[in-house]
């Protein structure tokens, strides 16, 4: 598997840095993902959880959406996949549409990334829809980055039990 990412850069100012890094993990999760057909990108890691790639992709699509437009644009939109902000309806991809499932998660990260770059700096704050919370432009880039971290780890695995690729 051929990954497609840039290496975040080893010096420059923070906001670069985790922009950066927020993008590598963005196509960490791509590449995990890349040449995979439909039924493989559905398989689920082990009964009785319903982790899969796709399912992992749809929920980083609703992570991008509540962290970006929500909580830092002050967007009212409801989630991708559930009517009443359950994000685990996004995990279930059993019957999901593949096309649409990337086709929101890229869409979302455009619009996370448009966000990002018109804030005029990382001390931008929003409310976190779930608490009320108030949340920095710097905490939710950190958060993602940690968000696809983790479940880029799951990816891992995933691929690894799909056709015993490592690495990426």
């Amino acid at each position: 598997m051929t990954a497609a990412r840039t290496d975040p850069p080893l010096t420059g100012d923070e906001r670069t840095t985790l922009r950066a890094y927020l993008d590598f993990h963005r196509a960490t999760l791509e590449a995990k993902c890349a040449g995979l057909t439909h039924d493989q990108l559905r398989a689920r890691s082990s009964p009785p959880s319903s982790l899969s790639l796709l399912g992992l992709v749809r929920h980083l699509a609703e992570v991008e959406r509540v962290w970006f437009r929500r909580a830092i644009a002050g967007e009212d939109l409801g989630l991708v996949w559930s009517a009443d902000g359950d994000f685990q309806v996004a995990y279930d991809a059993a019957e999901a549409d593949v096309d649409e499932a990337f086709a929101a998660w890229r869409a979302e990260v455009e619009h996370a990334r448009r966000i990002e770059r018109e804030a005029p700096s990382l001390d931008v704050t929003g409310v976190r829809p779930r608490t009320g919370a108030v949340v920095s432009l710097r905490l939710v880039l950190l958060h993602l980055i940690h968000e696809y971290a983790r479940h880029n780890g799951h990816a891992d695995f995933l691929r690894e039990a799909i056709d015993g690729t490592t690495g990426a």
